[in-house]
């Protein structure tokens, strides 16, 4: 094995602040044990709790040691399987999610993960929208069924519909068959409603407290960080309702506060699950749930990616490509897209 076979590109976080800890390296390429599988990465994105994380907040407390490498999301190829009859065989186009800092992160060329963590990728998918999917799409999913046990004809709203977990938190509560409000600001309100919202409010014309009641569940992915959001958002409850916050912004008196309304209120982080991800490729691949990715950029435009998601630039996902494509994706958008129902 050469040098260039031992080491890899990355992206690497030297400390907590702003873009001025952020550098390309040439690093170790890492190796896989027990059931990890070694993924050659295509793919990666971008998501807020990698900007909270490299600013000191998200998962900052759990770093011992910088340098460190972030990213949750991947789509790429088995270079190495846990052994020769493994579901995830070598030359597998895959997609999955990993936990960094106890793992390292995928904005590199190469990743170690359990196997659990991982799927095959969406046929009907490229490489960087595989990649967009796996956290925001497991948030939203274990948000509304798991926590919300979301029911047909139950009210659901959700806050930030027009993000990375939002979009899809409005295609999967469709599909659940709830009535679904959302929220967004005025320039995505035609986005979002494409996505299924029955009705759509735009939180820098009305106030949400005021245009949204009588929910079952409201999914709340903005917290406390901006005008006191999160506290606004129990309003939007029924008597007995649940608000699922997802942001590690929540705040501290949440429970305490829902409570005294007559409502229910639960902080929220996602599992990594392979096995959902399975089921979610079916849904892609019928056109049941669409992603969009609203930027694909090199992983040497990291630092431009990163402050996308800081600034909240865009909407849905923000990509990383990062190697050579795995396979291009089956032609069939267009009867994908006809079958889309939401």
């Amino acid at each position: 094995m050469n040098d260039a076979e031992r080491t890899m590109r990355a992206v690497q976080i030297s400390g907590r602040g702003g873009v001025e800890h952020m550098h390309e390296a040439i690093v170790p390429r890492p190796i896989a044990v027990h059931s990890e599988v070694l993924v050659r990465v295509s793919a990666s994105s971008i998501n807020p709790v990698d900007v909270k994380t490299r600013a000191g907040g998200g998962y900052a407390a759990a770093i011992t040691e910088y340098p460190v490498i972030l990213g949750h999301d991947f789509c790429g190829e088995v270079v190495k399987a846990p052994y020769e009859t493994h579901r995830l065989a070598v030359g597998t186009r895959v997609y999955g999610v990993t936990v960094p800092p106890r793992l390292q992160g995928t904005h590199a060329e190469y990743v170690p993960v359990p196997d659990l963590f991982v799927a095959p990728a969406p046929q009907s998918l490229s490489d960087a929208e595989a990649a967009c999917v796996p956290l925001a799409f497991l948030t939203a999913w274990q948000c509304l069924t798991d926590v919300g046990q979301v029911r047909p004809g139950q009210k659901v709203f959700i806050n930030a519909a027009a993000g990375g977990v939002g979009h899809f938190a409005v295609q999967i509560a469709r599909m659940l068959g709830a009535v679904v409000t959302a929220s967004c600001s005025q320039r995505n309100v035609d986005f979002v409603a494409d996505l299924g919202a029955q009705r759509v409010v735009a939180y820098d014309v009305d106030e949400i407290e005021h245009a949204v009641r009588g929910q079952d569940v409201t999914l709340d992915l903005v917290g406390n960080r901006e005008q006191n959001t999160g506290t606004r958002s129990l309003s939007t409850l029924r008597r007995g309702g649940m608000l699922i916050s997802v942001p590690a912004s929540g705040w501290p008196s949440m429970v305490e506060d829902a409570r005294a309304l007559g409502v229910r209120a639960t902080h929220f982080t996602f599992s990594p699950s392979g096995s959902m991800l399975a089921q979610a490729a079916s849904l892609f691949d019928r056109g049941r749930i669409r992603v969009h990715v609203d930027a694909v950029l090199p992983l040497e435009n990291a630092v431009e990616a990163y402050e996308r998601i800081a600034t909240r630039a865009g909407r849905g996902k923000t990509a990383l490509t990062i190697g050579q494509p795995t396979a291009p994706p089956r032609e069939h958008a267009a009867a994908a897209g006809a079958d889309w129902d939401g």
